[in-house]
């Protein structure tokens, strides 16, 4: 029998990757998956300046290349800091990585030891709880209310042995949709600062805002004492894998030297071909239709919810990204939905897996960005049957007895 490494204990498979198993049969109107809408990746602009490195510059782009990315994509990301929020940020100081999320888990092998205190989110982003459990953190959560984390919460969690980090999702964060208010912003910033705390901000979605004003990352206000992650999977093609890491020096340093371990350099052929496409096009323009689509498609689910849905079930109203989030009256099991819901052919994605402390069973993710008006509105409906049907006081009883 293989003797497997001990850091494996505890550390569960992808909840999501699982479901999207079951989720396989396209009877099944799927609200499961983060995806993006594949019918918004410019497919023949990467079709054109794919054939256009490969024939100007082939023989470099197919080379091994330097861990800390192509100079040119790292100017291009530092310029629409600037340009979008102000932020001087020099290109050394970005270290390009395969998607955000080997951010994640290089920040895990810098940063957790095992037993190290680390603050997350309630509910957190699942696929930063499966990098981080494999180091063995012990973990603190704070509480999101409707404009951010609750200030009480995360002052208590600061309390005690010094955390490692706090990894926060600001702008409508995965899976609640929330986005952090400005005042929000400003005492998490003042927080951590005073307690000597690093900020790991993940940015994901921040460019997906179809209602209200854009809010300065809260990095921003924490000078050298925070890290800043990014992605180009939601604004041009998640199967690029091209994310990249905001960190200062002494960070940065550490950073390179576990993703040398890891993998050498991401993808030279592949940041090419995104700095043509850069470089060619305008890809505000292709946000623009991005956010214009799921914001359309928000507001359909939006509305059938109300249509739909039960008055005693809650759910978040999201300024952007691609998620909201649900609750359900306090008894109830959103695993047990689950099985009504794939009976009626619809899914979405349990809450429990969100919380690193086993609860949150009551709760629920619905995705909105991977499908259209027409399938929302008769998914919603389909779980709406689904939910009156579980809530009845007969098969609510019968639950909650279980």
């Amino acid at each position: 029998m293989p003797q497997f490494a001990t850091r494996l204990d505890g550390v569960q498979p992808s909840f999501i990757r699982e479901i999207l198993k079951v989720t396989a049969n396209p009877e099944i109107i799927s609200f499961a998956g983060g995806l993006p809408n594949p019918a918004l990746f410019p497919v023949e602009e990467m079709a054109e300046v794919a054939a256009a490195v490969l024939r100007d510059q082939g023989r470099s782009a197919l080379q091994y290349s330097t861990t800390e990315g192509d100079p040119e994509l790292r100017a291009r990301i530092a310029e629409r800091y600037k340009a979008k929020k102000g932020l001087d940020v020099a290109p050394d100081d970005i270290l390009i990585t395969t998607g955000s999320q080997q951010c994640l888990d290089l920040v895990g092998k810098v940063l957790i030891d095992r037993g190290s205190p680390i603050i997350l989110e309630r509910p957190g982003y699942l696929g930063a709880i499966q990098a981080f459990s494999f180091f063995g953190p012990a973990y603190r959560t704070v509480e999101m209310t409707d404009d951010g984390p609750d200030l009480d919460g995360l002052a208590r969690a600061l309390r005690g042995e010094k955390p490692r980090f706090f990894y926060a999702v600001p702008n409508f964060q995965n899976p609640s949709g929330v986005t952090y208010s400005a005042e929000k912003r400003r005492a998490v910033a003042d927080l951590l600062r005073e307690n000597r705390v690093t900020l790991v901000e993940d940015d994901p979605y921040g460019e997906l805002r179809f209602l209200g004003q854009d809010q300065q990352p809260v990095s921003a206000l924490m000078r050298d004492g925070a890290l800043l992650l990014g992605t180009f999977s939601k604004i041009a093609a998640p199967g690029f894998r091209i994310g990249w890491v905001v960190a200062p020096k002494r960070y940065r340093e550490k950073l390179v030297i576990a993703k040398q371990a890891a993998d050498l350099h991401t993808s030279t052929l592949v940041q090419r071909i995104l700095v043509r496409y850069l470089r060619d096009y305008d890809i505000d323009a292709h946000i623009a239709r991005i956010r214009k689509c799921y914001g359309e498609q928000r507001q359909v689910m939006v509305e059938a919810i109300e249509r739909h849905f039960p008055e005693e079930v809650r759910c978040t109203r999201p300024e952007g990204g691609m998620f909201l989030w649900a609750a359900l009256p306090e008894g109830c099991v959103s695993m047990e939905l689950f099985e009504r819901a794939i009976a009626r052919k619809v899914a979405f994605v349990p809450g429990r897996p969100f919380y690193v402390d086993g609860t949150g069973e009551n709760t629920l993710r619905l995705n909105y960005s991977n499908s259209d008006a027409e399938h929302i509105e008769e998914g919603i409906r389909r779980l709406g049957e689904s939910l009156k049907e579980y809530l009845t006081p007969p098969c609510r009883a019968a639950a909650v007895g279980a």
